[in-house]
């Protein structure tokens, strides 16, 4: 066979391989047996190595994986990955509609009801066709590169079907491991006498994790997809870019259904409660999705989700085993939590050992005795959590449960957080857990991200008196990392590294990095851009703290006591001279520009361009001020699509102008 022939043939077999791959892993449906199948793969695999020149990495025949993969790379998501916010009942459900319904001033919507599949986040990006890079979900910033792994699941396409594709996009979708394949998987690793898999979550995500793709390929992992993004959709809706993904070979759900009533959603809830246990893949619950792009794009994001998209969790499953011991343990903060420690429980496919108790208030309110029996139930199916004791199978002489009185780390007497139900150990600086929690919390990847560094380094550390605070990591050297135990040349460069590259960290993972009391990720945020920089923050009093969003009295006080606490400071100042950024970057420093200087803007209505939230940074940026009412002293109403008429009436009774989205560009 010449060039030429080998060529066309081997572009036909490929084609006809990736259809009837399509064809048998996504619609069901066989045209030809599994013998004529195997025997076309084995005339491609011929020619390509007899031919290869015309090696693809995308053919079908490099499905069965490698024994090459190494070390995942990590990608930053062009968008990031957001998590859903929950809900346990229809009334949940209804107030997020109502809300929706609000916030686009009486628009018509249409709801898209999806399965909410149990598996493990993937974001895949198709060029012109063929799959590029698969990208799991991560922090939702960043993640691990597995398109190898990904490349040898048979129902995710590698050359999508012939149709209308964008030239670029991005789908994402769950990486499953079906009912029947984890449980064969789970019996052959018994009878190995290998650790069994908790649930097909688990199996599907350490597999999608195997370093060797041909072992991926042997776990037979399938995909559901459920989002499409890219600058150039077919659609201006949901539902019909799925159905688009579908006919190019994509896996979607056939239980996707679009609604426009509370009553249809209520329905589709009630429905797959039931038909769900009949599903070949686990499910957790349902998703319910606003089906405009333009609405969702004018609802925009909360800190961690988006507001036009919720889950429906199912009722979570109960059991009722017997407590053995209540251990009480201290965190990073010094809360002392209980946690009760239960005989082995099957529970959502979850082999539940342990359970928090939160608090001495809830075990007064449950009333717990040694070795009672505790209802356990997993709440959204993940958490484990106690909410009931079986008093008829108490012992007579059962003693009750009470919380200790010092901390069962360092044998401080704990204190009671005022206003609060917590017990805590307020020894900072000498309580272990706490000192190496706040270590492990400062290195990690949405802090500092110093690689090298976890639970285990951290307690490795503080354990040889080389790490008792967290400006202590800034006087580490190679030479002294190297001399410690189960700390090797390769591991102490990479902290050594991770270190260097911590101090160009932005601000605002720093203040959240230091471990400040009620100061989370999103506060954080608000604090840094409010305050600037660190020497700002220092000498902010309580009352001018409440004065910035998310910050009330009692964070506040929080962030005085900690700014002036002597120990504290000194960490800042240390940290300061090691040359940790302590400031904004100057492209957030300042405004972008001032065209808005000065003026006091109201946001009404729905936009094309941007969301809302994106117009409010805009302004803020322009050195403008967002109001959240219409009053004599407003410059202008960004008026979008849908402003409210009662709106619209104040700003022609008052006079106020009413700025278009096009005008409020141009301004710009």
């Amino acid at each position: 066979m010449n060039h030429t022939d080998a060529e066309s043939k081997i572009k036909f077999l490929r084609e006809e391989l990736h259809r009837h791959n399509h064809n048998y892993y996504v619609l069901n449906s066989l045209e030809i047996s599994d013998k004529e199948f195997d025997m076309m793969l084995k005339e491609l695999e011929m020619l390509e190595k007899e031919f290869p020149e015309y090696y693809d990495s995308l053919s079908p025949t490099q499905r069965v994986g490698s024994d090459l993969t190494k070390g995942f790379e990590h990608v930053v998501h062009e968008r990031p990955m957001m998590s859903l916010s929950n809900s346990y009942s229809i009334e949940e459900v209804d107030e997020w509609f109502e809300r929706v319904r609000k916030s686009l001033e009486g628009e018509s919507i249409s709801i898209v009801g999806e399965l909410k599949f149990d598996g493990t986040s993937i974001s895949i990006t198709y060029k012109n066709g063929r799959m590029v890079r698969a990208v799991t979900r991560g922090d939702g910033t960043q993640g691990d590169d597995v398109t190898a792994n990904v490349k040898t699941i048979r129902s995710i396409p590698l050359q999508l079907q012939p149709g209308d594709w964008p030239d670029e996009f991005e789908i994402r979708g769950e990486i499953l491991m079906p009912w029947e394949v984890f449980e064969k998987l789970n019996a052959e690793r018994a009878y190995n006498e290998e650790a069994l898999f908790a649930n097909p979550r688990n199996a599907a995500s350490g597999t999608l994790k195997m370093q060797d793709s041909r072992e991926v390929a042997k776990r037979c992992l399938d995909a559901r997809f459920y989002y499409m993004l890219s600058d150039d959709l077919k659609y201006d809706n949901h539902f019909d870019n799925m159905k688009a993904a579908s006919r190019w070979g994509f896996k979607v759900s056939d239980a996707m259904r679009k609604m426009s009533s509370l009553s249809e959603v209520n329905e589709y809830i009630n429905y797959w409660d039931k038909q769900r246990k009949e599903l070949p893949v686990a499910t957790d619950g349902l998703v319910f999705k606003v089906n405009s792009l333009r609405q969702q794009l004018n609802l925009g994001f909360t800190a961690k989700s988006p507001r036009w998209a919720i889950a429906f969790k199912f009722n979570p499953e109960n059991a009722c085993t017997r407590l053995r011991f209540v251990s009480f343990e201290t965190g990073r903060m010094g809360i002392v939590t209980p946690v009760a420690n239960l005989e082995p429980v099957l529970l959502s496919g979850t082999i539940v050992k342990r359970a928090s108790l939160h608090n001495d208030d809830i075990i007064q309110e449950l009333d717990i005795h040694e070795g009672d029996w505790l209802y356990v139930e997993k709440g959204g199916e993940i958490i484990p959590k106690i909410t009931g004791v079986e008093i008829s199978r108490r012992e007579k002489d059962a003693t009750k449960i009470k919380f200790v009185t010092k901390c069962p780390e360092c044998g401080t007497e704990l204190v009671r957080i005022y206003g609060d139900a917590a017990w805590c150990c307020p020894n900072h600086y000498g309580c272990r857990p706490q000192i190496t929690g706040k270590i492990e919390h400062f290195c990690a990847r949405r802090m500092m991200n110093i690689d090298g560094i976890g639970e285990e380094t951290a307690e490795l550390l503080f354990g040889c008196g080389m790490v008792e605070k967290i400006a202590d990591l800034y006087d580490l050297t190679q030479e002294r990392l190297e001399s410690l135990d189960r700390v090797g040349a390769k591991t102490a460069k990479r902290i050594i590294d991770g270190i260097e590259a911590s101090k160009s960290v932005p601000f605002e993972r720093v203040v959240y990095a230091l471990s400040i009391p009620n100061v989370g990720e999103t506060t954080a945020k608000r604090l840094a851009m409010s305050v600037k920089t660190m020497d700002n923050l220092l000498e902010m009093s309580e009352e001018s703290l409440t004065a910035i969003p998310d910050v009330g009295p009692v964070i506040a006080k929080c962030i005085y006591d900690y700014m002036h606490d002597p120990v504290n400071a000194d960490i800042i100042r240390r940290l300061t001279e090691a040359g940790v950024r302590m400031s904004l970057s100057e492209d957030k420093m300042s405004p972008t520009g001032d065209a808005l200087n000065g003026k006091i803007i109201v946001i009404s209505g729905t936009f094309v361009h941007h969301s809302r939230d994106e117009y409010k940074e805009i302004i803020e940026r322009e050195g403008g001020k967002n109001a959240g009412s219409i009053s004599k002293k407003t410059s202008f109403v960004l008026a979008g699509d849908n402003m409210g008429p009662a709106k619209r009436e104040k700003c022609e009774k008052l006079g106020i102008p009413m700025i278009s989205e096009e005008e409020f560009l141009n301004m710009i």
